[in-house]
């Protein structure tokens, strides 16, 4: 996509009434079209119909700007992904919330230019993020996790939502300049004569390397899969699953019909003592 020389200016803004919250919405306006790399103070003054002097009241660089934009992303950030995961249900619900990290980055490209590829925090934003983190830790604790284990299995989420994410948008920031660059992935040279399993791969659609959605669950399921092993691992969570899946078992499985009392078999009963006490004369007979 071809970067627009200038944006489209809001309405005249009346002497005085500017504020750090309009200069911070303009701003993100601004950067939608421009791109957060383009964004300017003298652009942003145009932007918002204000001299450039009266936005370095407010933020004396660029780089206060975009601070106070990560917070205000990151804020944002968390009301759309709650970093919430279930004790019981660990797997599931850390599977639905990594899927809602990708897909609120991917649909937020300003977002992920400012938290993930910048990266600049305030103190206020850095304590949010470490709160965050803290609370699905604790979930994962509670789940059976040793510390080391939570943090590990959060950790590997957490670098796999962010790496096929930042690849995703660095490949699409090159397709949008005139760079020309493109994706290690698209550059290899595949061919059926000199390399015909990645030329199979390649006709049925799949990517070595590339950060779709194919992958992104792989390798998001490898990842839960290995954590679920841990937890199993651990003593007595054998023995305790076990007697789930018996009972578990026992439940769903069809019940026998229930025994009668049969009319038939007392008669039968009383034969058999019929017979033991005949034998028992006969023995007695013989034995006079």
């Amino acid at each position: 996509m071809a970067k627009r020389a200038t944006a489209e200016k809001r309405p005249r803004r009346e002497r005085g009434s500017l504020n750090p919250k309009d200069i911070i919405d303009g701003a993100f306006e601004l950067a939608e079209q421009v791109s957060l790399d383009n964004l300017s103070m003298p652009m942003l003054g145009k932007h918002l119909d204000v001299g450039v002097t009266s936005i370095y009241w407010y933020f004396r660089k660029k780089d206060d700007l975009l601070n106070a934009m990560t917070d205000r992303a990151l804020t944002q950030y968390a009301e759309f992904v709650t970093p919430f995961v279930e004790a019981e249900n660990w797997r599931d619900s850390l599977r639905r919330y990594a899927r809602g990290m990708r897909k609120t980055f991917l649909g937020n490209p300003i977002l992920c230019d400012l938290t993930l590829i910048r990266s600049a925090l305030s103190p206020e934003a850095a304590q949010l993020g470490a709160q965050h983190t803290e609370q699905v830790i604790a979930n994962l604790v509670e789940a059976g996790f040793s510390l080391e284990d939570a943090v590990d299995t959060y950790s590997a989420v957490e670098l796999h939502v962010h790496g096929t994410v930042v690849l995703q948008r660095l490949y699409d920031k090159n397709k949008e300049s005139d760079s020309g660059s493109t994706a290690y992935y698209e550059n290899l040279t595949i061919s059926p004569d000199t390399t015909p399993l990645l030329a199979e791969a390649s006709a049925r659609g799949l990517h070595s390397g590339a950060p779709d959605d194919r992958n992104f669950e792989y390798g998001l399921e490898l990842i839960l899969e290995h954590a679920d092993r841990i937890i199993e691992s651990k003593p007595g969570r054998r023995s305790s699953t076990s007697a789930r899946k018996t009972a578990a078992a026992k439940a769903t499985a069809p019940k026998p019909p229930a025994k009668k009392a049969s009319a038939a078999k007392t008669p039968a009963k009383k034969t058999s003592a019929a017979k033991t006490t005949t034998t028992r004369r006969s023995s007695r007979a013989a034995t006079k």
